[in-house]
Parts: C-alpha cells; structure tokens; sequence
C-alpha cells in the first residue's frame, strides 16, 4: 500500500494507519527522538568535571557558581518553557513538521557545543548559550513525538508503543549517567559530539518515513498566551534556580529581593496566562483540558514523579561521586564513570518493567499500575534513607532496582492514560503540557533538593568541618573561617566529585602544616568522611520529602478514575475504542474518567 498516494476514498491518516509497517517506523523515529531529548538532560550532570577542566575553569571558584548552575540548568528550563507552545504549533502547522526542525536545530547546536573554542568563562558562556538552543531541539522533539505516535496507534495499542516511548524518555536520564561518565573519561567534547550522528540520521529518516496523519489546525497564533506562559515559567524557575546561592549572611537567597521577585511575578504571570487561555478564541491550551480528571490528575502525578525523581539522580550522584567511591579507593577523575556503572541497576530494571506495564495498560489500564509503582517508589526512598553513608553495595543496588520498576510502571502507564483522554486535535498542546510537567519538574529538583539539602548541612556541617581542621592543626582563625562559609560550597564539590580543602584552606596554610597532616587533608579519603555524616543528616530530609511527593502523586493517580479514551465518534474507528466491553464498542461509548460508562464527546 502507497504511504504518499491513498487510494480513492480514503484519508491519506487512514491509508497510513492502516499500513503494516508505519506505526512502527513512527514508534524507532520518535522513540530515538525523545532518547536523545532526555539523554543530553542528564549526560552533562555527570561530566560536569570533565567539562570544566577541559575549558580550565574552577566552577568553584567565586563567582563562578553561576556558569555551573546555567550549564546545568539552562537545557531544562528552555525545554521546560517551549513544550506547550512548540505542542500546540504542532497541532496548527503539523507535528511532523515542527518534530523534523527539531532534529536540525538539535545537531547543529551539538556541533557547536562540541566545537568550543574558548577557555574559562568565554568557553562557558559558549555552552550556556549552545545548551539553550539545544533545549529548543529537545522541546520540538519532546513536544510533537508523543502526539505524533498517539496518531499513529489505535487506542489498543497505544499503551505498549507509548510506553517503550515513555521508557526511552526516562531511561535517557540514567542512561546519559553512563555515556556521560564513559565518555568523559576519554574527552569532554565527545559529551557533546555523541549526538551529531544519531541527530543527523534522525534528521533524514524522519524527514523521509514520517507522514502527517492529523488534520491540522488553522489558528492564529496565541501571542499573549505564549509570552505569559514562557515569561512566567521562565521567571519562577530562574527564581528558585538562584534562590539556592547565598544571599548576604544567609546560606541560601530564598530572601533575596531578586528572587521572590523573580518567583512571585512568576506565579502572577502564570495565573494571567489561565484567565487569558478561557477568555481567547484560538488558545495556546484549552484549560478545560483540566477538568478531566484523567488528564489532571495524571500530570499532577507526573509532576511529583518528576521532582522526586530529579531529586534521587542528584542526590545518588553526590553520594556516589564525593563520598561512596573515593572512600573505596577511586581517584576523584574515575568517580563520574564508576557512578554511571554502579548505577545500572537502576537503568535495567527501568527498562525491563517501562514496555511491560505499557503494555498490560492497554488491557487492565492505567490506575493500578501507575499507583502501584509511586507506592515502590516511596518503599525504595524510605529504604535507601535508611542506608548507612557508607553502605553495602549490594543493598543499594536492590534498592536502585526496587526504585526502577516502580518507575517503569508509573510512567508508560501514566502517559498513556494522559494522551487516550484528550481529543486528537488537541494532542499536540496536550503532549506539551504533559511535557511541561515533566521538565519542569526536573527543573524544580535542582531546587527543592539542594535547598533541603543545604539546609541539613548548615545544621551539621560547621561545627563537623571546623573539629576536622582542626584535628589536623589548621589554625583555628583559618578552620572558623572556612566552616562559617555557606554549604553550597561543599554540597556542589560534592556533586562535581571534588575535593575542595585545597581551595577552602588555602595553598599558603597548607604549606605551613606539616607533611603528614597535608597528605591527610589533600588525600581522597578525608574530605569524604568529614561530610558523610552531614550529609546523610541532608540525606533523610531529603528524601522524606521525595516519600512525601510520590505517596501524594501515587493518591493522584489512584483517583484518576477508570480507563478513559477520548472517541471522537465520527473520526476513529468504533474498533479503536475499547475499553473491554463490546457493548461500548459498538454504541460509540467508553469507559468515562469516573469509571462508568458515558457518551464519547465528539
């Protein structure tokens, strides 16, 4: 059968549907896609050293905090802010074509990232800037492919190729954790070069396999939607972004004028963007997409899943890179690689339970499945809190493998139940929304958990440093000086896998202690030891509040109600709309967001 040429009588969506092998060309294209979005998320988390030391910049060096966090944070805020808008531009100017640009745009930014040419801050400015078109790729990518692979599949298969979609979404966050660290190790810029080959090949099989099978929506352009939208996001997720640097004597700037500024206009300009979406005719987002249960309660739950889960990635990194390894005797420049091997556990078991539980959604539904895994989410929060600093690996490692398969059967399940609720003209903006949710969550863990995280330590870490130097006859003027600094300091050499005592200390004081207490104090061993402590302190508030997120998002998810497909009844086939009843089949019902039968909107 012709994919460009239907036959008489048909829509070209219905000949391409039907074709034995589009929906799976569809499903590797867009799955590659969304791999790729995600996997440059997290792959520059753990080759942040690398990095740095590559363009001979000290991140921790002051003022330089800033270029981390942007280096960091930059990608996600950008992907964080464009899903709705490059979703709904989808849905009006064709989803396949606003996913094809989103190849190109993210290969040349890669080409550029791997191409820096300057040093120190010049070099750093160069990847912030090249990270932030980068994160317009992604969101283009993000955006459409979720929408696009709901076009393609019936409704009683979207859950087995939603969820191999939504597992590669994922698992490029733990994934990029092991490329990243392997690829560290030989050169930074191959960090950034990996993506050049996958994303040119994307580029040219989606432009020639990928066909439009939704029917486009003329509109004019929602301008006041979209600049409330992306201004307001932008401005709260930069607030909390630097509310976790000192401010004045604090050690955070929650109090900052700049930040709650930042924040609350935020807030203001995203309850703007609400009133201004119900009053528009041709909105950026239907809001009344909210009043399905279904569809609220389900990015509410991906919400919390998301923050939670950005949360365990930081908080696994630290533990590993700045404490658990240099403790086992790993030079700080192997840690990166070694975090990303002996995080694999949770990788595979990601992996293994994602395409599973997408795939038994598609019968049983969502709610079971999606509660289910939040509830094994909490269980492997509450036992990894209750790990010794110092632990056993293979503890961990049941643990990582407890927390992967109540992911993998949260989110297929989840998204699935997300894009069968909405009316297939709005799967783009939907898809984005959904997609909204999703960074931004990973967006608002970099706050939440740093900032509990920094609050624990300031509780412990001052007296536990200053008794440290102490210890080993740094002068009590110098060892006061550098326990009363603010623990970001510490947390982020931590989270880079350095140890910062030669900068906290000094070179001048070092040279005046005797041998045997420098070697102790520059040795891989000490720095670790002297935080563990501190940080497990951190640890458990941290990860109360991570148990708190998802038990709340697993109740979001259990009130979801019952498995729901949007008919629309003069479009699909009364084929594609089961929900396992034949009576509701063939009278052009499905099973309503409560649970119980009601008429399909049209």
């Amino acid at each position: 059968m012709n994919l460009t040429r239907p036959a008489a009588g048909w829509s070209r969506a219905r000949v391409d549907r039907a074709h034995p092998h589009y929906k799976w060309v569809a499903l590797s294209n867009t799955t590659i896609g969304v791999l790729m979005s995600t996997l440059n998320s997290s792959i520059v988390i753990i080759s942040l050293p690398a990095i740095f030391r590559g363009i001979h910049l000290d991140p921790l060096a002051p003022g330089n905090v800033s270029y981390l966090l942007w280096t960091l944070m930059g990608y996600l805020v950008v992907s964080a802010v464009l899903v709705v808008t490059l979703g709904r531009l989808g849905d009006m100017f064709g989803r396949v074509r606003v996913y094809n640009y989103g190849f190109v745009v993210f290969t040349i930014a890669s080409v550029a990232l791997a191409l820096d040419p300057f040093d120190a801050g010049t070099g750093a400015l160069w990847l912030i800037l090249w990270r932030l078109v980068q994160g317009i790729g992604g969101a283009m990518l993000f955006a459409n492919s979720t929408a696009i692979l709901t076009d393609a599949f019936p409704a009683d298969r979207r859950g087995m190729a939603l969820g191999i979609n939504q597992v590669a979404a994922l698992a490029g966050g733990f994934i990029g954790l092991v490329v990243g660290g392997l690829l560290s190790e030989v050169d930074w810029r191959l960090v950034f070069f990996v993506s050049v080959p996958v994303g040119l090949i994307g580029t040219v099989w989606s432009y020639r396999s990928l066909h439009e099978l939704s029917e486009r929506q003329p509109s004019r352009v929602d301008w006041w939607g979209n600049i409330l939208f992306a201004v307001g996001l932008t401005s709260l997720l930069v607030g909390i972004t630097y509310g976790i640097q000192p401010y004045g004597g604090s050690s955070m700037g929650w109090l900052n004028p700049w930040v709650l500024t930042a924040m609350m206009g935020g807030i203001a300009l995203l309850v703007a963007f609400c009133i201004v979406e119900t009053k528009v005719s041709a909105p950026m987002f239907a809001m009344t997409l909210f009043r399905n249960r279904a569809f609220s309660a389900g990015n509410l739950a991906g919400l919390l899943s998301s923050i939670a889960r950005g949360g365990l990635q930081f908080m696994l990194i630290i533990w590993l890179q700045g404490i658990w390894l240099p403790l086992h005797g790993f030079q700080y420049e192997d840690t990166p690689l070694w975090a990303g091997i002996y995080l694999l556990p949770l990788t595979v078991a990601f992996l293994v339970a994602g395409p599973v539980s997408g795939t038994l959604s598609d019968r049983f539904g969502a709610r079971a499945f999606a509660t289910g895994g939040l509830l094994l989410v909490a269980l492997s929060f509450l036992g990894l809190m209750l790990l010794p600093t110092n632990f056993n690996y293979w503890a961990f490692a049941g643990l990582l493998v407890l927390n992967g398969i109540g992911s993998g059967l949260f989110g297929a399940p989840n998204t699935t139940a997300i894009m069968n609720s909405v009316p297939a003209h709005q799967r783009g903006a939907a898809s984005g929304m959904r997609g909204t949710f999703f960074n931004s969550g990973s967006s608002l863990s970099i706050g939440v958990f740093f900032s509990l995280m920094i609050a624990g330590l300031a509780a412990t870490l001052p007296s536990t440093l200053y008794n440290g130097l102490r210890d080993h006859h740094v002068p009590a003027d110098v060892a006061r000086a550098v326990a009363d600094r603010p623990p970001i300091g510490s947390l982020f050499a931590t989270f880079l896998g350095y140890n910062p005592i030669k900068t906290l200390v000094g070179h001048q004081t070092l040279s005046q202690l005797s041998a045997a207490d420098r070697a102790t104090l520059e040795g891989r061993e000490f720095f670790p030891q002297l935080i563990s402590s501190p940080f497990h302190h951190g640890l458990t508030i941290v990860f109360f509040a991570a148990i708190a997120m998802s038990v709340i998002g697993a109740l979001a998810s259990l009130f979801r109600g019952g498995r729901y497909v949007y008919n629309e009844v003069d479009r699909t086939p009364a084929a594609e709309l089961s929900d396992g009843s034949a009576g509701a089949k063939a009278s052009g019902r499905v099973s309503g967001p409560s649970g119980h039968p009601s008429a399909a909107p049209r």
